[in-house]
């Protein structure tokens, strides 16, 4: 149902450079930049699939984290949440809190949390189908 959320930057090259390699490991990679001030970047595992877009504001405006916004992406195993929170930390993230199981047994929901350096926060996160 989503087709894409955008995240603001208020330093587009440092945050290409961070978003290419988080989110190797699950699948995605540069879509489309648009040449333009924004530098708008649609990063995602092929068209039709949920994408991500880092951007500088339209409005020309200092970017900033939204108070209770986060942006959850799928990974297909456990150990490519791993691998993605790991890769995030160790590029200058902030832990919002480590791998692991949350929820009700049941739920089967396997994730970790990070923000970065813009203060946008994100959850990798796995549940088998």
């Amino acid at each position: 149902m989503i087709g894409y959320v955008s995240l603001g930057t208020n330093d587009l090259d440092r945050a290409l450079a961070f978003y290419d390699r988080v989110l190797a490991p699950i699948g995605g990679k540069r879509i489309q930049q648009m040449p333009d001030a924004r530098g708008w970047t649609l990063y995602g595992a092929g068209r039709g699939k949920p994408m991500l877009a880092i951007t500088r504001p339209i409005d020309g405006g200092a970017a900033s984290a939204g108070n209770g916004t986060m942006v959850a992406l799928y990974a297909p195993a456990r150990e490519q949440v791993d691998s993605v929170h790991a890769e995030a930390l160790a590029l200058g993230a902030a832990n919002e809190g480590e791998p692991g199981s949350r929820g009700p047994k049941s739920m089967n929901f396997y994730g970790a949390y990070f923000r970065d350096f813009d203060g946008n926060k994100l959850c990798v996160f796995h549940m088998p189908t």
